[in-house]
């Protein structure tokens, strides 16, 4: 798994809104604020911010009162989700995702360790939500496990 900046901001972003406009909290956050507490350039942002709204994981408001909230509790948004809005695939094999490696002869196999690699992923991603990083000292699901040689 590669994490582009673009994903990293992304989490990174959608963490500093889910602190402090939190779904149907009030509060929102503008974009300047974000990129500013974060150290993220505004023009690269604000594709990222884009990208997320229109996954569904956004939502924002215009004029001077406005800016970006969670479209829904962090309890609910993953940090898969986060990936997939704003990466597309959670791995990558040559630049295409896992699911569309393919070999022949001896390398055959191949594709079914990057499908392994794929579903080890999608398994810590998919079960880390924004709450759970919102706290203090979680450690997500599987971090830290290594295999014993």
């Amino acid at each position: 798994m590669y994490v582009s900046a673009r994903s990293d901001y992304a989490l990174r972003a959608m963490l500093a809104v889910a602190a402090v406009a939190p779904a149907g909290g009030g509060g929102l956050v503008k974009a300047g604020a974000l990129a500013e507490s974060q150290g993220i350039p505004l023009s690269f942002l604000q594709g990222i911010l884009v990208d997320l709204r229109r996954a569904g994981l956004l939502v924002s408001h215009r004029g001077t009162e406005g800016g970006y909230a969670l479209a829904r509790p962090a309890v609910e948004i993953s940090v898969g989700d986060v990936l997939r809005a704003v990466g597309g695939s959670l791995t990558t094999v040559r630049g295409l995702p896992a699911e569309r490696a393919g070999y022949a002869g001896v390398a055959t196999g191949l594709r079914d360790v990057w499908l392994a690699v794929h579903g080890a992923v999608a398994l810590v991603v998919d079960r880390t939500t924004l709450a759970d990083l919102l706290v203090a000292g979680h450690r997500p699901a599987g971090a830290g496990e290594t295999r014993a040689r």
